[in-house]
């Protein structure tokens, strides 16, 4: 039997995505020394903030604030352009309205309030950030007005950002092995001392003075997900990193970590239905501007309720309900044109009829004469009288249908007409670690556990049913840095510890 191989660091941070290199650098900067490890292969490192488009919400005052972190904006960009505000007071109830008002109140205000200097402080780390022209914005009347809440992306959207993230920690002397996968928290009455990996398929051992865990949660997990979010999920799409499966939270439940948080809800979106896991590109997120229906031919949503960022995280549930689990998203010639990008890869499931008769010959599994009974009802049910406008909530609504749609009704008779097959794809979990707001991991009785600090996914209690698009990323980045800034100041005061026991 081959000897165990010990290593030693100041800071030890398990996964390597937005959040785990949010706090590498962190920690780093307060003269740490950091060892990452790494799952997954070196070409797939990122977890799932590398599939995301690198969209980041964060409270603003106006375009000021956007100067500062996108200050190669041009003169046009900026007189073409109606930025707005959006005032922490907002996002903070959105933290809240989206959630029914469950969501952790004091690490919600801290996501908030600190959202906007987090974004200075990854720009001040070379991360640069762009205007999310035509996902987040229309241009009416010459003008560009974002909505939502969510303007700025990062340049090389999420893959770009974790590039960066790396490239500035290895600069600042982070150390990230890669196919290190973590199995064990090193801990004893003091507290967590270092974690027990595999680092290509041979066990060793880092200890440190604290750990980080920054895994992502159980979204790539089919047996945990079948246990906490209930029957149907095992067959959802997988979406985003196929190694994100629950690592980081088992590890810390199995010391005695408290859980909290929506451990039955997720992240959940609608995409293309005959994609295999994994796939980019999967979602399908213009439904406002069309209608969508179910295999009874049945509309089942409201797909005007409020901008897509508010509503497509809580959709994919929805269709997973639905009769053999999919849909279909329908659209007329008045909005093709404001379609994503998504719509128009290869790789789609897609039918296109020059009337809605022969359009629902194409439906596969769809009643068709149901079908075109709700398109007619739907289509007598539009308010013409309120003018559409994409960029706001218009009003623009049906009345007298079982289910009805509240902005963005248009009728559907201008063909040729274009549907979509959908199912549901899960992103990531809601349910997790129960962390304070210097992110540190709890125990059963709500006793910090010493050396243990999270960030990322794997924190429960900030989203419950549903999500703030952009969230994700800002709560990765805002906690991350918080955790790598005390795991250092940890390490210091236990080397003062240390220090003063030798002398």
């Amino acid at each position: 039997m081959s000897e165990r191989e010990y290593l030693e660091t100041d800071v030890v941070i398990v996964g390597a995505g937005n959040a785990a290199m949010s706090a590498a650098i962190s920690a780093s900067e307060q003269g740490a020394r950091v060892l990452v490890l790494e799952k997954s292969p070196e070409k797939y490192k990122g977890g799932n903030s590398s599939h995301t488009h690198g969209s980041i919400r964060f409270a603003y005052d106006g375009v000021d604030d956007i100067k500062e972190i996108v200050p190669d904006l041009t003169e046009q960009e900026l007189q073409t352009t109606d930025f707005g505000s959006y005032p922490d007071e907002q996002f903070f109830e959105d933290m809240c309205r989206l959630t029914d008002y469950r969501t952790d109140p004091e690490l919600a205000s801290l996501l908030t309030s600190e959202s906007l200097e987090t974004m200075k402080w990854l720009h001040s780390h070379k991360v640069r950030f762009v205007p999310i022209y035509g996902r987040q914005a229309f241009k009416i009347d010459g003008m560009f007005k974002f909505w939502g809440g969510m303007i700025l992306e990062s340049v090389g959207g999420g893959q770009g950002l974790v590039d960066i993230l790396h490239k500035e920690a290895v600069e600042h002397g982070t150390k990230v092995l890669f196919n290190a996968m973590a199995t064990e928290l090193l801990h004893d009455d003091e507290g967590v001392y270092g974690v027990v990996f595999k680092h290509n398929g041979k066990t060793a051992e880092v200890h440190a003075k604290a750990v980080i865990l920054a895994s992502g949660g159980f979204h790539a997990n089919k047996e945990m997900r079948t246990r906490y979010l209930g029957p149907g999920w095992d067959i959802a799409k997988t979406r985003g990193s196929r190694y994100n499966t629950g690592d980081g939270i088992r590890m810390a439940l199995e010391i005695g970590a408290g859980s909290t948080g929506n451990w039955s809800g997720a992240h959940s979106v609608g995409g293309d239905m005959n994609v295999p896991d994994f796939t980019e590109g999967f979602q399908k997120l213009s439904y406002p501007f069309g209608i969508i229906v179910n295999a009874e031919g049945k509309r089942f949503v409201d797909e005007g309720a409020d901008f897509r960022n508010y509503t497509y995280a809580k959709y994919g549930k929805k269709i997973l309900e639905q009769p053999r689990q999919f849909a279909w998203q329908i659209f007329d010639q008045k909005v093709t044109g404001l379609l994503r990008e998504e719509y128009k890869g290869r790789q789609v499931t897609k039918v296109k009829a020059d009337t809605l008769e022969k359009l629902a010959e194409k439906l596969v599994g769809v009643d068709q004469q149901t079908f075109l009974k709700t398109v007619e009802e739907y289509n007598q049910a539009v308010r013409e009288d309120i003018p559409f406008h994409p960029n706001v909530k218009d009003g623009r609504r049906t009345e007298g249908l079982e289910v009805e749609k509240t902005n963005w009704a248009n009728t559907l008779d201008e063909g040729p007409f274009e549907a979509y097959q959908v199912t549901c794809g899960i992103t990531f979990t809601y349910g997790g670690l129960k962390i304070n707001t210097a992110a540190e991991v709890q125990d059963l009785l709500d006793h910090s556990i010493p050396g243990l600090f999270a960030a990322g996914e794997l924190v429960g209690g900030l989203f419950y049913f549903n999500y703030p698009g952009g969230a994700g990323l800002m709560a990765g980045s805002v906690f991350g840095k918080i955790a790598g800034k005390n795991a250092a100041e940890l390490m210091k005061r236990r080397q003062e510890q240390e220090a003063a026991m030798n002398n």
